[in-house]
Parts: structure tokens; C-alpha cells; sequence
């Protein structure tokens, strides 16, 4: 059985709901002192990402894949940064395609099924670098492209990937679309949705006989834009379809190295199939952290520049190194 009791203690007394862990940060964490060299690599289907590193000069490697619109500059990545720099690893954050600064040149944007495009960092990685320890994680979104990969790849992952952890994670994608329909959780919804439908206007400007303007303004909650627009541009028949297609726990089970899942109890944006409970209590190498606080990518901790989650993350990584 691999569900352990989890040592997060809770917030600072002010935070005093999933809500406030989850906003409060987001707003005003700021983590100084991080800086990148960014590279350019190309996709097989012949798009780019860009790749922000900051190197230490070790043969360690940390692999970051940052949530729903977000990208190297978030405070969760700068901190996960800043911490695993201070114990002499190098750390790599790739930015999904429109994200980071630079609009992509395909169709298509990302989602939290392109586990392809974490496949294309990780190629690139292996043949111009040699690293002999590599180790992945990812917040929100970027958790479940991490889950997904991992399990695509199962016993055939590159052997320099020795282990895994994500946090605030929707394992269930389904589970977690269905969150943003809540009336308590209509802040996140028009916050995420506004930045994607920025998104669309950009495309329509690359490929302006493939978005519908008219239709896109219409738009008023997440089933309507992914059947419109995320499952028509990426393949898929409908919301529906998407979301049960590239959810991570379709090969979560089929993982083969030691990961770390951790999600907060109280995580607004996480429903009830997001916590693998039944998975982490047969497989050995999932190790289920359900802190009963945390929110959505909170997890503060008073007085200290870093959060639990990337404490607990960096434990969970290195212990053995």
C-alpha cells in the first residue's frame, strides 16, 4: 500500500480556505534570483517549444512541465527552480506550444494529453546532453502530461529517468473539467478560459478560415470551447471525447518507476477521481500524499520562500541520491 499520511501542517491562519491557498499565492508569490538561457528546438510535426534552463553544472537534471496557461516565469516553477539550483541540480523547464512568450506556428496549442511534446524534450535532452540522472516533475496540467508519458512509456522509459513526483495533478480529466461548471469555482473558470480565447483570437489571425470568431465570443464555459475548439483543432469528436481520451489515469497503471503524487483534499479544481486511491493501493511504484490542505498549487508554509510541495517534491527525488 503506497498511501502515506502527509507531514504538510497546514497554511498561515489568514488562508483559511481552499480558495485563499490557491489565489493568494498565485497573485503575490513572487521568487527572485531565477534566471534562464533559453533554447529553441523544433517538433517532429514541425512546430517549436522553447526551453528555459538553469544549469548549476551538474550531471543531475530536473525536468519541469508547468500548469494551464502558465509557463517558466509562474512562481510554483521559479521556486522549484530556485530550490533544486541550491542543491546542486540542474533544472530544465520546457513551455507548452503558445506559452512562454511566442505564439506556435501549427494549429494546435497544447493540452493536457501532449505527452508528445514532453517525449520531444526528453529526446532532445538525451541527444545533446549527458546527464546521468534525470527526474521529472509537473504542476497542474503539466502533472498529467508527466503521468501520461511516464505511462506510455512503462518498462521502455529512458533509464536515465529514475523518478517522478507531480502535485495538484488531475489524474481524471473528466473529474477536473467538471470542477470549472461549479459556481464557487467561476473565478478560475473565466480567468482560464479568458487567457485560451486570447489564444484563439492569435490563431485566427495565423489561420483565419479555421476559427470562428463569431462562435469563439459566444463561448461562455469550458465544454462549449473544448468541443469548439480544443477537440476540433487537436482531433477529437467532442468535450467529452477530449477529456476521456488523454486523461492520465488511462496509463497511470502502467507506470514503472517510483512516482509521487500529491494532491490537497481541499484542491477546488480536483473532483473525486482525481485521488488514485485504489491504483496506489496495489502499485508499488505510485506513492499517494493527500494533504488535507494545500488548495490548488498552495501548500504555503509561513515565513519561508519555498512551499511544502516543492520540499516535499525535492525529498522525494533525491532521497536516495
Amino acid at each position: 500500500m503506497s498511501i502515506i499520511k502527509s507531514t504538510y501542517t497546514g497554511p498561515p491562519a489568514y488562508l483559511f480556505n481552499g480558495h485563499l491557498e490557491t489565489i493568494i499565492p498565485s497573485i503575490f508569490r513572487k521568487v527572485s534570483d531565477v534566471s534562464y538561457k533559453r533554447e529553441k528546438i523544433d517538433t517532429p510535426d514541425g512546430d517549436f517549444l522553447n526551453l528555459d534552463w538553469s544549469n548549476v553544472g551538474s550531471s543531475k537534471l530536473l525536468i519541469i512541465s508547468h500548469g494551464l496557461e502558465g509557463d517558466s516565469e509562474r512562481h510554483y516553477v521559479k521556486g522549484m527552480v530556485k530550490l533544486f539550483n541550491s542543491s546542486k541540480v540542474d533544472v530544465l523547464v520546457w513551455n507548452n506550444r503558445s506559452c512562454g512568450g511566442e505564439i506556435n506556428l501549427r494549429p494546435i496549442l497544447y493540452h493536457h494529453g501532449a505527452s508528445y511534446d514532453v517525449d520531444t524534450v526528453i529526446s532532445h535532452v538525451l541527444k545533446s546532453h549527458s546527464y546521468q540522472d534525470i527526474f521529472l516533475t509537473g504542476i497542474s496540467m503539466g502533472g498529467a502530461q508527466t503521468l501520461k508519458y511516464l505511462g506510455e512509456k512503462g518498462i521502455d522509459l529512458p533509464v536515465e529517468i529514475k523518478r517522478a513526483a507531480v502535485y495538484s495533478t488531475p489524474c481524471n480529466l473528466l473529474s477536473s473539467a467538471a470542477t470549472l461548471k461549479y459556481r464557487s469555482n467561476t473565478f478560475y473558470k473565466n480567468k482560464f478560459l479568458g487567457k485560451l480565447k486570447n489564444k484563439m483570437r492569435e490563431k485566427a489571425v495565423q489561420y483565419p478560415d479555421l476559427i470562428d470568431l463569431e462562435q469563439l465570443e459566444r463561448v461562455t464555459d469550458f465544454d462549449a470551447f473544448d468541443t469548439l475548439f480544443t477537440a476540433k483543432l487537436h482531433g477529437f469528436k467532442d468535450a467529452a471525447d477530449f477529456y476521456k481520451s488523454v486523461s492520465a489515469d488511462n496509463w497511470m497503471p502502467t507506470i514503472a518507476i517510483p512516482t509521487l503524487v500529491i494532491n490537497a483534499l481541499n484542491d477546488p479544481l480536483l473532483g473525486g477521481e482525481c485521488y488514485p486511491v485504489k491504483l496506489a493501493e496495489i502499485k508499488k511504484e505510485l506513492t499517494l500524499e493527500m494533504p488535507k490542505r494545500g488548495g490548488h498549487t498552495g501548500f504555503v508554509i509561513s515565513k519561508n520562500e519555498f512551499t511544502w510541495a516543492e520540499y516535499r517534491v525535492q525529498e522525494f527525488l533525491l532521497e536516495r541520491l
